[in-house]
């Protein structure tokens, strides 16, 4: 029997607590409110198993197939991000405690990222095979920038990655006046700009927090 990998064993554990979490919730409250957060960390989850295929791909494997991998992986990659926007439920007046479910959509939240940050970093070392590490650099905010306009189309227009194939002429002129009006679209910006920087940052942070770890070791 094949053993799970720390990253795999480690997201097991959280979905189970988060599973047990939604449980608990719903026996207590007697509704279904939540079960959203299971499709959500499903979402989340197909960009994570997406980019398990960079792993596979080599140098000599055929242009076509590496760059329709990375657009789908692109493609899904929002919906990893998204779940943090989940915390605008907390707004909602329920019989349950605000920290109840404060602790649930943050759990949530930090495995969507956990498994955003794996696939992002799976993606980065599949580019640094084929461009210099100083393009690499300049291709992750842009990634994220492109991740962050995905989370705003799904979460304040409503989009998600199935009307690319779904309604693609609805999503493309929806996309074309942001580009062609800009001035027009200040909060679209703003919250991709916002987003950006936040999701760049800890990204920053989750890649270097074993030197991190290392320089604050009293050994």
């Amino acid at each position: 029997m094949k053993r799970l990998s720390s990253a795999a064993l480690l997201l097991a554990m959280f979905f189970v607590f988060i599973g047990l979490l939604i449980a608990v919730r719903i026996i207590y409250s007697g509704r279904l409110n939540y079960l959203f957060l299971v499709w959500n960390l499903f979402l989340a989850w197909l960009p994570f198993m997406v980019s398990a295929g960079f792993k596979v791909l080599h140098r000599k494997t055929v242009l076509w197939k590496k760059i329709t991998l990375l657009f789908i992986w692109l493609i899904f990659f929002p919906n990893a991000l998204y779940i943090i926007t989940d915390l605008i439920h907390l707004e909602q007046e329920t019989n349950i405690p605000k920290w109840f479910d404060a602790i649930l959509i943050f759990t949530s939240s930090v495995v969507g990222l956990i498994m955003a940050f794996i696939s992002l970093f799976r993606a980065e070392s599949f580019l640094l095979k084929h461009f210099e590490n100083v393009t690499v650099n300049k291709m992750i905010p842009a990634i994220l920038f492109l991740g962050s306009f995905g989370v705003y189309l799904g979460r304040f227009l409503r989009w998600n990655s199935w009307d690319i194939v779904k309604d693609p002429l609805g999503l493309a002129a929806e996309i074309g006046e942001r580009l062609i009006f800009p001035l027009q679209h200040t909060r679209t910006w703003g919250v991709t700009l916002m987003l950006t920087t936040l999701f760049y940052l800890l990204y920053l942070v989750v890649k270097k927090m074993p030197g991190y770890l290392n320089q604050a070791s009293v050994n």
